[in-house]
């Protein structure tokens, strides 16, 4: 099971479709041996990356198990929904067929403090002995939740194992929960998403690794590598070379079709579609990123990697 002593790289999944936007298994099967190959140390798929609210019940359980059949390391996955029961149901489906732990996302309408410790209360009464990641990523659900808070829903659900942490900026926050740590309250496992961009900074606040999808998933384990070995410099000198993709990654509305382009063009996936609606690149976008990825070979081949 998902524990606090989680850490390392949990890869947000992509999910693949065919150019007629159905699930292509064959890709998935590929991206999921890929990422493994890159140093994952889990995954996490039906993210808000893994477009899972543009999937049916069926096709949702359909890739929590063709994922988990395939996966060499553990899988946590998505269940935010609307209501409880949706969550609970997709969230017993998931571990019954091997998951190891959820993920859930406050829903949009959230505004005070005692609204968003209550809505974990209950997701932890609905959840049951399932261990859940708390997604902190106030950009995409316009909830923003105070180190406090996270404090507060930690110290009263046991279940909550693992914060993904995606505020921007945050950096402040990772370092109010670790003070509070280690003062006597419950230590849990921080992962970060905001696709990299602050990773290195994160770890030195006390992050304890990454989960995230930026299209070049070996980063994140050979800075993290990197870092834990005590070599700062090299670690930077590696973000460093990845900078320029991670920030045009960035954009807001485009991040998800730049990264699937990316794993296309590296073979991961057959097919860069995403499931209506959602727009593709145009070719100056796509003509960018391939003048980034050109750029960023040459400067890891200069480091050796």
């Amino acid at each position: 099971m998902l524990d606090e002593t989680a850490k390392g790289v949990f890869t947000i999944a992509a999910t693949p479709f065919l150019p007629d936007g159905a699930l292509d298994f064959e890709s998935l099967d590929r991206l999921v041996d890929t990422y493994a190959e890159k140093g994952a140390d889990g995954l996490t798929i039906l993210g808000m990356m893994g477009e899972a609210g543009k999937l049916s019940a069926d096709e949702s359980l359909a890739v929590i198990k063709r994922v988990i059949g395939r996966s060499p390391v553990p899988i946590v996955v998505g269940v935010s929904a609307p209501g409880l029961a949706a969550m609970s149901a997709l969230a017993g489906e998931a571990m019954q067929a091997g998951a190891k732990g959820v993920m859930v996302a406050p829903p949009m309408g959230l505004r005070t403090d005692a609204q968003i410790t209550g809505y974990f209360h209950n997701v932890a009464e609905a959840l049951g002995d399932i261990p859940f990641v708390l997604q902190d990523f106030p950009l995409a659900t316009g909830v923003q939740i105070s180190p406090s808070v996270i404090l507060q829903i930690v110290a009263d659900c046991p279940t909550c194992v693992m914060l993904k942490h995606e505020d921007w900026p945050g950096l402040e926050k990772i370092s109010t929960l670790r003070k509070a740590s280690d003062a006597g309250a419950r230590r849990i496992s921080i992962l970060c998403g905001n696709g990299g961009m602050y990773l290195l900074e994160e770890l030195l606040r006390g992050a304890d690794g990454a989960m995230t999808g930026f299209g070049y998933p070996e980063m994140m384990r050979q800075v993290i590598d990197a870092c834990h070995a005590g070599e700062l410099d090299h670690a930077r000198d590696i973000f460093d070379a990845y900078m320029p993709m991670i920030r045009y990654e960035a954009q807001p509305g485009m991040g998800l079709a730049i990264r699937k382009h990316t794993l296309a063009q590296r073979g991961m996936i057959a097919h860069p579609t995403l499931r209506k609606p959602g727009a593709g690149l145009s070719a100056a976008a796509i003509a960018e990123v391939d003048a980034l990825a050109a750029r960023q070979k040459r400067r890891l081949n200069d480091l050796g990697l």
